[in-house]
């Protein structure tokens, strides 16, 4: 989240206007809540504490999540320009695809299917015959697979986009 208030006596040469661009507004209780589609897979969400302002600036606090609160400061900063929005860094690639499986696997077990039809599906496995899924690795994939995707279910989420550690 990024919050936004006026401008601070010692920035007082900021003097263009901020113009957030449209999105869902909503009164929270620090001021007013902005959420915003930055198209495809990008959503910002703005707290803006003071409604009347003009001109606005972006407060980050200098704790663990300062790293992730800049990195949404340089998505809205793109998005208000014009410019290409940068990819979220807090998901490699390899992440998002497990996770997307994760949610495929999932579905598909609370929907009825068996791990041998979610594995044709996911994996695009071609129908085998009974021993050579006992010891097939997609077979093996989907149960890892079930495994964290209900650690995910249980409230394992909250954790997913949280603290990069960087070295």
């Amino acid at each position: 989240m990024v919050v936004l208030q006026k401008v601070p006596e010692v920035l007082s040469g900021a003097v263009e206007p901020t113009i957030l661009p449209e999105g869902t507004v909503k009164y929270a209780h620090g001021g007013l809540l902005h959420l915003l589609d930055a198209g495809g897979k990008h959503r910002l969400q703005i707290l803006q504490s003071d409604s009347d302002a003009d001109v606005l600036v972006a407060i980050v606090p200098l704790d663990q999540d300062g790293f992730a609160r800049l990195d949404a400061v340089f998505r809205l900063l793109a998005q208000l320009h014009g410019r290409v929005l940068p990819d979220d860094k807090r998901l490699t690639r390899q992440k998002r695809l497990r996770a997307k499986r994760m949610l495929q696997v999932y579905d598909g077990r609370v929907a009825g299917a068996s791990q041998r039809e979610i594995a044709e599906v996911v994996f695009r496995l071609s129908r085998v015959s009974r021993d050579e899924w006992q010891s097939a690795p997609e077979r093996f994939a989907v149960m890892a697979l079930l495994r964290d995707a209900r650690k995910m279910v249980d409230g394992g989420y909250l954790g997913l986009l949280g603290r990069r550690v960087l070295k």
